[in-house]
């Protein structure tokens, strides 16, 4: 049987690289299908998407409002802060009613971080920083205040940073809802018993990492940056957890507020109807 070459994109971190540790490593029978881990950072698949230059990709849920017309939902592989998530950081304290009048370094337009920071606090004056870079920049006086994604939610203590909000605690405090941040799409013009296939392979990669958790995490921990593997594991545990095998119904419901909330402050065009593969 021919193989199939299928491009797959997502993030160079812990997380990512935990729930598709058995794809790379040849772990799970794909049958007919070669995956290309292509490893970028989010907003650059965010981008990619916009072109739909992937089979299947991470996105953030903040871009699928506008590629939904090129990508569906896969069920599996979604980043969900349960109480927790995006942080906004300073060098001193700042008064979240103050923070709209600062700038602030942002890891991407088409983040859902952005997206919820947005709803927070309304309009404010930002520029787009590679994630990574940004506690760094924070603390070296570039910009009053950074939002910070992946891993610098645990770091940035370690620069003497201080947290002005935690989006998803101020989410829930708001919706009584989980916060999420990314999901895998698959592109709408792959025929539909392949699409099937893929996503049932999907699944199965997280759920063998899940499964193998100590094996998955030291392959995780090449693309652990400034995280020792006591905190990659934490890191891990936030977000590939039991929404990211299945959103499951507060998940879905979840991505409709968020995206309905988005619309509605004039942020996204037009919130998209959620459909999944």
């Amino acid at each position: 049987m021919d193989s199939q070459k299928v491009t797959l994109g997502h993030s160079p971190d812990p997380d990512d690289a935990f729930m598709f540790y058995p794809l790379a490593r040849g772990l799970i029978e794909t049958g007919p299908y070669e995956f290309e881990h292509i490893l970028q950072d989010i907003e650059t698949l965010n981008q990619r998407a916009t072109r739909s230059e992937l089979d299947i990709t991470a996105i953030s849920l903040h871009a699928y409002a506008h590629i939904s017309d090129r990508y569906i939902l896969l069920p599996s592989g979604a980043s969900v802060g349960d109480g927790y998530g995006p942080l906004v950081v300073s060098r001193k304290p700042i008064a979240l009613d103050q923070l709209a009048s600062k700038k602030i370094a942002i890891p991407g337009i088409l983040t859902t971080a952005f997206l919820a920071l947005r709803l927070c606090i309304g309009e404010f004056e930002y520029e787009v920083v590679e994630f990574d870079q940004i506690p760094q920049a924070v603390a070296d006086g570039a910009f009053d205040a950074g939002l910070l994604i992946h891993e610098g939610q645990l770091t940035y203590g370690d620069l003497g940073l201080v947290k002005v909000v935690d989006l998803g605690e101020w989410w829930r405090e708001q919706t009584g809802l989980p916060l999420p941040l990314g999901a895998n799409a698959l592109r709408r013009d792959i025929p539909q018993e392949k699409a099937a296939e893929l996503s049932r392979l999907v699944h199965e990669s997280i759920q063998f990492a899940l499964e193998h958790r100590k094996d998955a995490l030291a392959h995780a921990m090449n693309w652990a940056r400034d995280l020792d593997t006591e905190r990659a594991d934490r890191f891990v545990g936030m977000y590939v957890n039991d929404f990211t095998l299945d959103l499951g119904e507060s998940g879905r419901k979840a991505v409709q507020e968020l995206l309905a909330r988005g619309e509605k402050a004039g942020i996204i065009p037009k919130a998209p109807e959620l459909n999944f593969l």
